[in-house]
C-alpha cells in the first residue's frame, strides 16, 4: 500500500543540522529518494544538508554514530539503502546488524536517525519505494525528520536541555 503526505504545510525548522547518509548499492535508486528528501528540506528552511556515500548498508550505523560525534550541532540522520534479498543468509544478517546499530547510535548519541534502508526482495520493490512521485521514501524520511526536530526544539525549550 502506498502512502502520501501532504507537504504543502510543512514544519518549518529554521536553520536545521542535517545528515543524509547513503550506501553505494542501488544509488540509481536511493540518488532519487534523496532527491526528494533534499527538497522537502529545502522547503522547511533547514541546512543544506550534510550529504555522505558510504560502501554498503552494514557501514551506515558506524557512519551515523562518526557523524553525530564529529557534528555537534546535528539535530537529525536519515539513512538511504537497499538491501536486495539473495540466496543465502545474508540479507538477515545484515538487516539485522543494521537495526541494532541504528538503535544504539539513536541511544547514545541521542539523535534521531529516520532509517529508510529499504529490504526488498526484488528490483521492482525498490524501484517502486524510490519512484520520482508523492510515495517516495525520501519525502517521508524528511517529513519525519522534520517532526523529530521540531519536537526535540519543543521539549528542548521548554526544560532547557540539548
Amino acid at each position: 500500500m502506498k502512502s502520501t503526505y501532504d507537504t504543502t504545510i510543512l514544519t518549518q525548522v529554521p536553520g536545521a543540522q542535517v545528515a543524509i547518509l547513503q550506501s553505494e548499492w542501488y544509488a540509481e535508486y536511493t540518488d532519487v529518494c534523496i532527491a526528494h528528501c533534499r527538497a522537502i528540506l529545502d522547503q522547511a528552511g533547514a541546512a543544506a544538508p550534510h550529504c555522505h556515500r558510504l560502501p554498503g548498508a552494514l557501514e551506515l550505523p558506524f557512519a551515523a554514530r562518526h557523524v553525530s560525534r564529529s557534528t555537534p550541532t546535528l539535530e537529525a540522520i536519515i539513512v538511504f539503502g537497499i538491501v536486495l534479498r539473495g540466496e543465502t543468509q545474508h540479507f538477515d544478517m545484515i538487516l539485522d546488524m543494521i537495526s541494532r546499530g541504528f538503535e544504539r547510535v539513536m541511544f547514545e548519541e541521542d539523535i534521531p536517525i529516520i532509517v529508510e534502508v529499504l529490504p526488498v526482495e526484488t528490483i521492482e520493490q525498490a524501484k517502486a519505494r524510490c519512484a520520482d512521485d508523492d510515495s517516495n521514501k525520501g519525502r517521508e524520511a524528511a517529513l519525519a525528520a522534520l517532526k523529530m526536530i521540531h519536537w526535540k526544539r519543543a521539549l528542548s525549550s521548554t526544560d532547557g536541555s540539548r
